[in-house]
């Protein structure tokens, strides 16, 4: 099951990046939208995410479903799918549970659960890709291909002597600690924490990219207040019974290879389980991105349960113009692609598992 169910793992995060910035042709999408249809959920299928009477019927046949979803910004993606897998709910929460093990192979080049409290040898294994290490030769704090905020830049280039032999070296030695340095001041202070990216075209305030995002998410309010104020008010916000850790891992799309850092929570009853995934860093293509996958039982349907997942990421490669707009169908057609692609994959895999 780990090898195959890892693919619903980067649907999104992957698909999106991946296109963005790529100038490859776009394929077309077969996913139907259903945005022309009023919204008429089924009881048991989901609060997350409203689906319409001809989305309800797919699903129902077996079929998994893609949607765009609407946003509050131009550089934001959100999307939404959801499928019947015929399979124990406790296989698909414990597949989260196990990240190192769930996102391995093909674009994952590492993965990394970080321990709590957060120990310097979580990061022995981060190493820079090559085109970072020279673009952080040049780096400003206004003009860098590398998401970094002020203080970091400032360190890189007083810390490091790139006249010296060892400046690669040194150069990942002191990444090391400011990934260490950050997730631990995250840890300690919560949002407030994140970076801001100062670009010259548009300073990027972290926090604010992400609470911006779960305001778009009325039901976490509705249904989900105390997730809600988890995710806003980490940690002064207290979440009982709920399995939560940090990792990171360097992933291979788009462009570049990206290093990421995420906060991972799970809250679960026999009938339903939420996992949040929330992006704290990305190196390269994201500001802030929130994924939130559904498992809940529909005993309707016996046993096995409905898979949903609500994913919102934002980019500074979106936005207007004709070039934001080009990037923008593509990265939206490939996304819903995608996702629907890594949902029939998780099905397939947790069903064979259990046969």
């Amino acid at each position: 099951m780990k090898k195959h169910a890892k693919a619903a793992t980067f649907s999104f995060l992957f698909l999106l990046a991946g296109f963005v910035l790529s100038l490859a042709a776009a394929r077309p999408s077969t996913v139907a939208t259903g945005q022309s249809d009023s919204p008429a959920n089924a009881a048991g299928l989901s609060d997350l995410v409203q689906f319409t009477p001809a989305e309800i019927q797919a699903l129902k046949a077996g079929q998994s479903v893609s949607k765009l979803l609407a946003s509050g910004s131009d550089h934001e993606i959100a999307v939404a799918g959801a499928v019947w897998i015929n399979a124990p709910m406790t296989e698909g929460v414990q597949a989260m549970k196990d990240i190192e093990h769930l996102e391995h192979g093909n674009g994952f080049q590492l993965t990394k659960r970080i321990s709590n409290p957060p120990r310097l040898e979580d990061f022995s294994a981060l190493e820079l890709p090559e085109e970072d290490v020279r673009d952080l030769k040049k780096c400003r704090a206004d003009e860098c291909e590398v998401k970094l905020d002020e203080n970091a830049i400032d360190r890189i280039q007083k810390g490091v002597d790139w006249s010296k032999p060892t400046a690669t070296a040194d150069l990942n030695a002191l990444v090391r600690r400011l990934a260490l340095e950050y997730v631990t001041a995250y840890q300690r202070g919560g949002n407030k924490e994140l970076a801001v990216y100062r670009d010259k075209k548009r300073p990027a305030y972290v926090a604010e990219e992400f609470k911006a995002m779960v305001d778009e998410m009325p039901v976490l309010q509705q249904r989900e207040s105390a997730l809600r104020q988890y995710l806003l008010e980490y940690p002064s916000a207290q979440l009982p019974n709920a399995t939560s850790f940090l990792y990171w891992h360097k992933v291979s799309f788009g462009l570049k290879p990206t290093i990421m850092i995420n906060h991972v929570v799970i809250t679960e009853t026999p009938q339903r389980a939420l996992v949040a995934t929330k992006q704290l860093y990305a190196s390269h293509y994201f500001w802030a991105s929130l994924e939130v996958r559904e498992f809940t039982h529909d005993p309707s349907r016996g046993e096995g349960f409905w898979f949903v997942d609500v994913s919102r990421g934002r980019s500074d490669s979106l936005g207007g113009g004709v070039k934001g707009h080009a990037i923008r169908g593509r990265a939206e057609k490939e996304s819903l692609k995608g996702l629907n692609e890594g949902m029939q994959v998780t099905k397939s895999s947790l069903e064979r598992k259990t046969r």
